[in-house]
């Protein structure tokens, strides 16, 4: 794949919204938060992203500026492709190009996803689809067996509540044996009912 593996600590900005956008990103491990900033409507998160993930990558189709701001979750490496390297990578039809044009296709259908789930989904069975996919129980593979407690505030923006209701939803959640605390966040595959009880 080439290009330049840097490591980053938690917290740490990879981007800012509106700088040059020369490259692309892959997680080989970590986890990072993308922010989209208006001037109308304040800041959200648009995407917490995972070890195998791509962002950055609009760059590909044209867009000179970064589009969000991307930051880590926790310590993570992150390799930095520039952009003309992809497109030749690309252009030669290997492992890697099938892998990110599958990619780019697969999150295509989530941001699909995810507008529909905010016209109709409830709070609660949103928040279901973020700890889920933070758990990567919504993709194949290895699920995390326990994921870095979120920030109770990051969840409500991603969900597009507020804070005092995700801590009910939490709370209920863990009553009901979805979700169990130990250090870290524990996700159970049972956390899906939620998403059937339309």
């Amino acid at each position: 794949m080439g290009g330049t593996l840097s490591h980053y600590r938690r917290r740490e900005t990879v981007y800012t919204q509106g700088a040059a956008a020369g490259s692309l990103f892959y997680i080989q491990e970590g986890e990072v938060r993308l922010t989209n900033e208006s001037k109308n409507h304040g800041s959200a998160i648009t995407a917490i992203l995972g070890e195998g993930d791509f962002f950055g990558s609009q760059c590909l189709i044209g867009f000179p500026r970064r589009l969000s701001t991307a930051v880590t979750m926790t310590g993570s490496s992150i390799r930095s492709i520039p952009k003309q390297r992809m497109i030749n990578l690309i252009h030669t039809k290997n492992k890697i190009s099938v892998s990110l044009v599958s990619y780019l296709l697969s999150t295509l259908k989530k941001y699909q996803d995810h507008v529909a789930a905010l016209l109709t989904f409830t709070a609660e069975q949103r928040l279901a689809r973020v700890l889920l996919g933070l758990a990567h129980l919504d993709r194949k593979g290895p699920p995390i067996t326990e994921v870095p407690n979120p920030n109770h505030q990051i969840l409500a923006d991603m969900v597009g509540t507020t804070r005092p209701r995700i801590n009910a939803f939490m709370n209920d959640f863990r009553k009901r044996g979805y979700i169990s605390y130990d250090g870290g966040l524990e996700v159970h595959k049972s956390l899906r009912k939620v998403l059937r009880n339309q």
